[in-house]
């Protein structure tokens, strides 16, 4: 039976929603559904700076905070990737899949960054299971996720992502 549970009051706004499925057919029942929305996630200096460390971007307007507050968005801001990357954990936040053995990414469909994230942000993840389909050893879903920004007017992100969990 698939659960829908929330971690705080579930009359607030920003409260988690999380959904979880029992195995491949719960999983596959999910295709249309809203999924819930993660808890609310700081972004820092220090998680841009890391990122930029792996990714071998340093580019000022990520990184130079002095440079950056003369620059368009008056702070540093996340790179766009690192708000894609972080769709991953904030995703295992909302769909939790009980019978699984592994999850892997298989792929994205669409990638838009309609706004930035300045450094100090907070930003949550909403989903919906666009599909769900049978493969074998598992299912493949295709998750639509919108990463918002507290107090933003646009998605700080928006992604069709594919995902393949085996049972």
């Amino acid at each position: 039976m698939t659960e829908t549970t929330t971690t705080t009051d579930p009359t607030a706004d920003d409260a988690p929603v999380t959904t979880t499925v029992h195995g491949a057919a719960e999983l596959l029942a999910t295709a249309g559904s809203e999924l819930g929305r993660s808890a609310w996630m700081e972004i820092t200096q220090d998680r841009i700076d890391t990122f930029a460390d792996a990714t071998d971007d340093h580019q000022w307007i990520h990184c130079d905070a002095e440079r950056a507050a003369d620059g368009p968005f008056g702070s540093t801001i996340a790179h766009g990737y690192l708000t894609l990357s972080l769709v991953v954990p904030l995703i295992e936040e909302i769909l939790v899949i009980e019978g699984k053995t592994t999850s892997v990414n298989y792929g994205l469909d669409k990638v838009r960054f309609p706004a930035p994230v300045p450094v100090g942000s907070r930003i949550r993840m909403l989903a919906t299971m666009a599909e769900a389909t049978e493969i074998t050893g598992g299912v493949q879903v295709v998750i639509d996720t919108t990463v918002e920004r507290a107090g933003g007017d646009r998605p700080v992100c928006v992604a069709r992502i594919v995902l393949r969990h085996l049972f």
